[in-house]
């Protein structure tokens, strides 16, 4: 049973394939960094759905924040570092920095700001190890609906014209409910 957001960090904390590659990640000292969106969405819902097999990701998600250096070589160097050490990951790095110019949107003025312009709220969470390496949560839009199953957009997202373009493009695209079957899609 997933009810809070200690629920989800303890479940996090007991899958030693996650916690290393938090640990892989935070050895790059990126800064505002996180591991966000699927990477965390698809452990609550395996879970939830008592699956016994972790379901493929096609990418992990890391974010930073570092508005001092937003050439996009440099995210694909971060990714060939990545891949050195754990090299049959599907890394996918992205500074948040210069994000906000392919959304269209004002600058984004932390990673977690950036992730809580995610289309989905289901989507809108990351994780990170801190200093102490402690697990760290972030859900802009809190939890209900990543346990609860359910696919909702964003409020930044429902502003957006038109929201079916991308909102409703992702979920036909992604395929959620067709996965994870207990899953509710929302909003279009």
């Amino acid at each position: 049973m997933i009810e809070s957001e200690h629920d989800i960090l303890e479940l996090i904390e007991q899958d030693s394939w996650m916690m290393e590659i938090l640990k892989t990640v935070q050895k790059l000292h990126l800064p505002d960094w996180w591991i966000c969106a699927g990477f965390v969405r698809t452990k609550v819902w395996d879970t939830l759905h008592g699956y016994s097999q972790k379901t493929n990701l096609p990418d992990i998600d890391v974010v930073y924040f570092d508005a001092s250096n937003t050439d996009e070589q440099y995210e694909k160097y971060v990714e060939s570092r990545l891949r050195d050490q754990a090299p049959s990951e599907p890394w996918s790095v992205k500074n948040q920095a210069r994000m906000h110019i392919k959304n269209g949107e004002e600058p984004y003025n932390s990673t977690i700001d950036a992730v809580s312009r995610f289309p989905e709220t289901a989507t809108s969470i990351a994780l990170k190890l801190n200093e102490k390496n402690e697990l760290l949560l972030a859900a802009p839009w809190g939890i209900e609906d990543l346990i609860s199953l359910q696919i909702k957009p964003t409020p930044p997202f429902k502003e957006k014209e038109p929201l079916s373009s991308i909102y409703e493009k992702r979920v036909k695209e992604k395929q959620w409910d067709k996965k994870w079957p207990k899953v509710k899609v929302q909003g279009i």
